[in-house]
């Protein structure tokens, strides 16, 4: 069967790097799958996950945002965070998770609630991400 080499890169370095059979990414305007030669295109991502199909098994990257560039053969990922699900620390995700829940129920300024909610989707992520939740 036909790959593409898939990068998943942050500021931090590159988090993911392989030859896939299939990419499936939600970005702004929806869920996304891309094949080889696919067309080319970059679009921007929501934060979520990023499922990459190879044989029979299906690998988890745990994005925060970023863009998808696709070109026919080659997939690149620039996130603002990554993570593969087995890198993910499940406490750390927890607790993050409850402190944005506190400061959602805290009801401070706008700003401080549009933070908190980004923090909670993110934790949220990282969770099902690890749990394989999709």
């Amino acid at each position: 069967m036909k790959t593409i080499k898939v990068s998943v890169v942050t500021p931090d370095g590159p988090v993911y790097e392989a030859d896939v059979e299939m990419v499936s990414a939600k970005a702004q305007s929806g869920e996304l799958g891309v094949l080889p030669g696919h067309i080319p295109m970059v679009a921007p991502l929501e934060i979520g996950a990023v499922r990459l199909k190879k044989g029979n098994a299906t690998e988890l990257v745990a994005v925060s945002g970023g863009f998808l560039e696709v070109r026919p053969d080659r997939v690149t990922i620039l996130a603002q965070a990554a993570e593969r699900a087995e890198d993910i620390d499940v406490a750390r995700a927890k607790a993050a998770k409850e402190r944005a829940e506190r400061r959602l129920q805290a009801k401070q300024d706008e700003i401080d609630h549009k933070r908190a909610e980004l923090a909670l989707r993110r934790a949220i992520n990282r969770l099902n991400v690890a749990n394989r939740h999709f």
